[in-house]
């Protein structure tokens, strides 16, 4: 069985262990890698995240800017727009990333008031704004390592954050040279990450921790982390799991010397979400939020019938 935990996010604490959670996705984004332009409008956002709340999503993760493979997200260069003025720059600015998220997590708050709202974003002032709108989970890509204003940010709003591991930005994926071991890399890093968030003010018990499957992790690279996944479980936090139409599992799936399209690996997608599970996530962040339920309470069945 694995571990269990209360995540404590900002209006209450969530269970996490004795069964897995589902936490879908809406991208209000234009250029998101699986669905881009669908929910960039405030309405058809909303429209989307009620239908994965219908089809039995305990957390909706609403985000404002693309990460997909390529993207440029964040440098150091000067002319670049940042996040509270310090060193985080980026193509989607801070203004422009409120505007797309913020209406969105108003009216689905004022529309579904008890749902779990997280927010996607490694801005310290888009995380502030979106936990005032009803937000009560920042979900930072960077793992708080992009805003120096992330960590003690979240520490005063008192919210949950999900730490993801992100080797390199996403325009550097392709140049990255492969580490010996990703599966201590990995583990070491989000250590690392989770004792300085710490160190900055934030509860430990608000801390969930992802491997970040797919960032600037080579197609290699993530199939050692899922058969090895149990060994993150070493930091003693809960574990999050993303691995929704991943290019690496479009690879796996290659017919004709060409990957599958994101829409087309839902299987694909439902069997690394299983084995995840059966290794101990305690969270899975979908797309395909029905599909993922289902298989989710078979491989809960499994846990509980050790």
């Amino acid at each position: 069985m694995r571990p269990l935990f209360q995540w404590r996010l900002a209006q209450r604490a969530l269970e996490l262990g004795k069964r897995t959670l589902i936490m879908g996705i809406v991208n209000v984004t234009p250029d998101s890698f699986s669905d881009g332009g669908k929910y960039l409008e405030r309405d058809k956002a909303v429209e989307h995240a009620e239908k994965l709340i219908a089809e039995g999503a305990d957390i909706v993760d609403v985000g404002g800017e693309s990460t997909r493979p390529g993207a440029h997200v964040t440098g150091s260069e000067p002319g670049h727009e940042t996040s509270s003025g310090k060193t985080v720059q980026s193509v989607v600015d801070v203004d422009q990333e409120l505007r797309r998220v913020i209406p969105v997590i108003s009216e689905l708050k004022n529309k579904r008031p008890g749902i779990v709202i997280s927010v996607d974003t490694h801005k310290a002032d888009v995380a502030r704004a979106a936990v005032q709108a009803g937000a009560e989970i920042v979900n930072d890509v960077s793992g708080s390592c992009w805003d120096p204003d992330m960590a003690p940010t979240v520490a005063t709003l008192q919210c949950g954050l999900v730490l993801m591991h992100m080797r390199g930005r996403p325009d550097e994926w392709r140049t990255l040279a492969p580490p010996d071991d990703v599966v201590r890399l990995v583990n070491r890093q989000l250590k690392e990450r989770a004792e300085r968030v710490i160190g900055a003010g934030v509860a430990r018990e608000s801390i969930v921790l992802d491997p970040g499957f797919g960032f600037g992790k080579n197609f290699e690279q993530n199939y050692p982390l899922i058969s090895h996944f149990g060994d993150l479980h070493e930091a003693g936090f809960p574990l999050l799991v993303g691995t929704s139409r991943k290019s690496f599992i479009g690879r796996t799936l290659r017919t004709s010397g060409k990957d599958l399209p994101p829409d087309e690996r839902l299987f694909g997608t439902i069997a690394t979400e299983t084995a995840l599970i059966l290794k101990g996530a305690h969270i899975v962040r979908t797309h395909d939020v029905k599909a993922s339920v289902e298989s989710a309470k078979v491989a809960d069945a499994i846990l509980q019938a050790e």
